[in-house]
């Protein structure tokens, strides 16, 4: 069965995200060509571009400019992007979804200047949208997606942390980034207070839902689906909601925790690990925590008039769910 492409569920702003794609494009026209061949491999991977498709959608309840939201867009995409490619240094990754990383093409010090440079560029295109308020959005999302994977890996293989830590890092690290894109549009358009809070719950919530779909895939996905083997987020050390719920009702000695403890090689303990995080109740438990996370953000949209902009996010919440990478 073939999962619906996301871009088709875009709806009424489908067509105006290939003005992202020419922004983005346009952050490759670089005079130095080594910068320009990094650019292009970071820059090649098209993605679901889910975060500018929740700017612009935002951007529909009111003034919808192009001029404004497409900048907004692109900066967060381009944030994002940058995000990943620091990411892959601090963990050593050697490919993201199938393909080389930038680090493991290039070295980990030009890899890092990418990164900055993209940082950089992202920074630019934000003021673009001539908003001070949407500017400091911007910024806020940079410092709290920074705290989240800070802290992400300063816990690893702690297992003294628990739920309730867990949603306040990746509340950081992903769902941040996602409150700020419906809100960022919502106030470039000039929405209402009420409608940009409402956007802003939803965004927040569909985040939120977005990362422990993700983390629950990380045990559960396809490997040719979702271009990496299953497991990677633990044999880093990440302990994400479904081993955590596992945890709590295995407190005694179980596998989880003798791959965790293991000296060296953990990898040879890591698919019982697995194995029983699967076996449990821990990754009902958690998808019935992202349904959880869905109703909120559908119950922030029920404010909304019901265009087609609204349908395509409530479609949004449902492909989150469901998706498979």
């Amino acid at each position: 069965m073939t999962q619906t492409q996301p871009q088709a569920l875009y709806g009424p702003v489908a067509e105006d995200l290939i003005l992202v794609e020419d922004l983005l494009e346009s952050v490759k026209r670089v005079d130095l060509a080594p910068l320009r061949l990094m650019l292009d491999h970071a820059l090649a991977p098209r993605g679901k571009r889910l975060r500018p498709a929740l700017v612009l959608l935002a951007g529909t309840f009111g003034d919808y400019n192009l001029n404004r939201l497409v900048p907004l867009g692109t900066a967060i995409e381009l944030l994002h992007t940058a995000s990943l490619v620091h990411d892959d240094v601090v963990d050593g990754a050697t490919s993201r979804r199938g393909r080389p990383t930038a680090n493991a093409v290039f070295d980990n010090a030009l890899t890092v200047l990418l990164g900055d440079f993209m940082f950089a560029n992202a920074a630019e295109m934000v003021t673009r949208t001539g908003s001070l308020p949407v500017t400091r959005l911007f910024a806020l999302a940079l410092m709290k997606m920074t705290n989240g994977e800070l802290d992400q890996d300063s816990a690893a293989f702690d297992v003294g942390r628990d739920v309730q830590h867990y949603l306040w890092r990746i509340g950081g690290k992903t769902a941040a980034l996602f409150g700020h894109s419906t809100q960022g549009g919502a106030l470039l358009a000039g929405c209402s207070e009420g409608q940009v809070e409402a956007l802003r719950s939803y965004g927040y919530n569909l985040g939120m839902a977005f990362q422990i779909v993700d983390d629950i895939l990380d045990f559960t996905g396809d490997e040719a689906e979702m271009g990496k083997p299953a497991g990677g987020d633990l044999l880093e050390g990440t302990i994400t909601l479904p081993a955590l719920f596992y945890l709590e009702t295995a407190p005694g000695e179980n596998p989880v925790r003798s791959f965790l403890a293991a000296d060296g090689d953990r990898a040879a303990f890591l698919p019982e690990a697995l194995a029983a995080v699967v076996a449990s109740d821990a990754i009902g438990r958690a998808q019935g925590m992202a349904q959880e996370f869905v109703d909120r953000a559908l119950e922030g949209l029920s404010t909304l008039e019901a265009t087609d902009a609204r349908r395509t996010l409530e479609e949004l919440s449902s492909y989150v769910l469901t998706r498979r990478s």
